[in-house]
């Protein structure tokens, strides 16, 4: 029998091809003597100057003679303006996705000619369009800029485009981010050294073992790199039960699986390791990865997300809504919108879900309150204008957009949702303040806009809050339906295996995601003789090319496995 294990923080991978490396002497050791135009490239919110400095610093200390250019001081002034500095007019709240490429900050391509000794270090944002020899791209996860950004401490000019001015949160989610993913994502197939900056001393993988690597795990089941921020409303169940402990104190908001933010960790050990963007599983292999329906459908966009809401210990989340679908097109910019839904892992006793409006709901008199909420600091009945629902454990709540909702006090919920979620149209936060002092700001104009009046009474116990439906059997175990709806993409099923025997599916050409929700874990094996174990809070992919795979339970008690994968594309 497999024997159970605990969470596993930092799941990690074997290299292929290749040896990870640590340090800039270690990184430059094998570059050509010869003349080189050498590229640094990668997100705007890294410390540049300490980077290419380092890097130069190490090329001088072999007898390499260096001269650099920032690329940055050769953007256009007036393309900056107009592409990356907020309208003085813009919302408050959101900014549509930006639609331009790293390019359009320069009037002419920062071309560099090749010195006529040594190295050329061409390095920031859109260096990788100096047409460089070789082309190096230094990263930092996503999370540190965040984090950085809700702490008060990304320094200055961090955002794209502008020097001198404070770290926001809109330019990193709304610019930086799309812009540099794709600026990475269109030079993924030539980057000759991934630089990993998260240590005291980089971490650094050759690119060709960064795409071999890829293309093995493309094949296989394969876990991103989890982690917990901390929100005023976290709770303490991630850092009791699993071992998390952030900065903020609170383990409120778990990424287990959110593309654009998800690492895979490639490397010997935690000495030496770099962290490398999930997404580029999708553009480097999406027909394999995602299989080619999803893939003509939503590009290589992952489509499906899984992130634990930990309220264990903390507050009520805000009750909030999310764009309907043509308002999130044609507002903000997002190709399909944020559906969710949230399965009860863990609850204490009494716990509820806020979800969907009641029968009496007049939204009018909702409006007036929620305003002078917001504007004079008067608590708002909640549970007046929307149902509550007890929080069982093992219960799934479809939460379809325009649907007001909340997960309440001592839940523990896993957000099986589509990717984008960078979109909570908030009515009211309890009054709470955020880090600053200040109250969370609420975009309730937003959500009054795309608040679905239908989604009432009757109608959300009978459609929303749906009880399981066996679709599947074998000896031992079935597989359920706990959720799925006409207009949702996506689908949410559960194996429940009682017995020793494994479980068995296939993919049948999409990708799907798995997460262990009670019981001590299962051993994932594929037809191709594969094996990967998943423990119990553990969300892993499985990609499309897998084909028929088997759930080996372990441990001796009952385990649940809650399965999404697309259904409409």
């Amino acid at each position: 029998m497999h024997q159970p294990r605990p969470y596993e923080r930092n799941p990690r991978y074997a290299a292929t091809g290749g040896t990870v490396v640590t340090g800039w002497t270690a990184a430059v050791a094998d570059l050509p003597t010869a003349p080189t135009v050498l590229a640094l490239d990668g997100p705007a919110a890294l410390d540049w100057e300490e980077a290419a400095g380092s890097l130069a610093a190490a090329l001088r200390a072999r007898g390499t003679e260096v001269t650099v250019c920032d690329v940055r001081g050769l953007w256009s002034a007036a393309a900056v303006e107009r592409l990356c500095v907020p309208a003085a007019d813009a919302d408050a709240f959101f900014l549509p996705l930006a639609e331009f490429s790293m390019g359009d900050l320069f009037e002419t391509p920062p071309v560099q000619q090749r010195p006529h000794a040594g190295v050329l270090l061409a390095y920031g944002p859109g260096a990788a369009l100096a047409e460089p020899d070789l082309l190096w791209w230094a990263d930092l996860p996503k999370r540190y800029a965040e984090e950085a950004v809700t702490r008060g401490e990304l320094p200055l000019g961090a955002n794209l485009g502008r020097p001198g001015t404070p770290g926001e949160l809109r330019s990193l989610f709304y610019t930086d981010w799309p812009v540099g993913d794709r600026h990475r994502d269109a030079f993924a197939h030539r980057v000759d050294r991934w630089v990993d900056l998260q240590g005291e001393d980089p971490a650094s993988l050759d690119g060709a073992a960064v795409r071999a690597t890829l293309a093995a795990l493309a094949t296989g089941p394969v876990r991103t790199r989890p982690f917990f921020n901390s929100t005023p409303w976290g709770g303490q169940w991630a850092a009791r039960e699993l071992g998390f402990d952030p900065r903020g104190g609170n383990t409120a908001l778990g990424y287990e699986l959110i593309a654009p933010e998800a690492g895979i960790l490639v490397g010997q050990d935690a000495a030496a390791q770099v962290e490398i963007p999930f997404q580029l599983l999708c553009e480097l292999h999406p027909a394999e990865f995602l299989g080619p329906d999803v893939h003509r459908r939503y590009g290589t966009s992952f489509p499906i997300r899984f992130d634990y809401l930990d309220t264990v210990g903390g507050g009520n989340l805000s009750l909030h809504l999310h764009p309907q679908e043509q308002y999130m097109r044609e507002t903000f910019g997002w190709p399909y919108t944020q559906h969710e839904t949230y399965y009860v892992t863990a609850s204490e006793p009494g716990a509820q879900v806020y979800l969907g409006l009641r029968d009496s709901t007049d939204v009018d008199v909702m409006r007036k309150e929620v305003e002078a909420a917001a504007a004079d600091g008067l608590p708002l009945r909640v549970e007046d204008h929307v149902m509550t629902h007890p929080a069982d454990t093992g219960q799934l709540f479809m939460i379809p957009a325009g649907t007001p909702h909340s997960s309440g006090e001592g839940n523990l919920v896993l957000e099986i949702s589509a990717t984008p979620y960078l979109y909570s149209l908030r009515f009211y936060d309890w009054l709470r303040k955020g880090t600053s002092g200040a109250p969370r700001p609420l975009s309730y104009a937003h959500g009054f806009a795309n608040l679905d009046t239908s989604r009432r009474g009757e109608d959300v116990l009978k459609d929303l809050v749906q009880q399981p439906r066996t679709v599947r059997e074998g000896q031992g175990w079935r597989e359920e339906i706990v959720g799925e709806l006409p207009g949702m993409f996506y689908a949410v099923h559960r194996f429940v295996i009682e017995g020793p025997e494994a479980a068995e599916d296939d993919t049948a050409g999409r990708f799907h995601i798995l997460n262990v929700s009670a019981g001590d874990g299962v051993v994932v094996e594929t037809a191709g003789g594969l094996r990967h174990d998943l423990a119990f809070a553990e969300t892993l992919t499985v990609p499309a090319s897998v084909g028929p795979y088997r759930l080996h339970p372990v441990g001796s008690r009952p385990v649940h496995v809650v399965k999404s994968l697309v259904t409409q594309v």
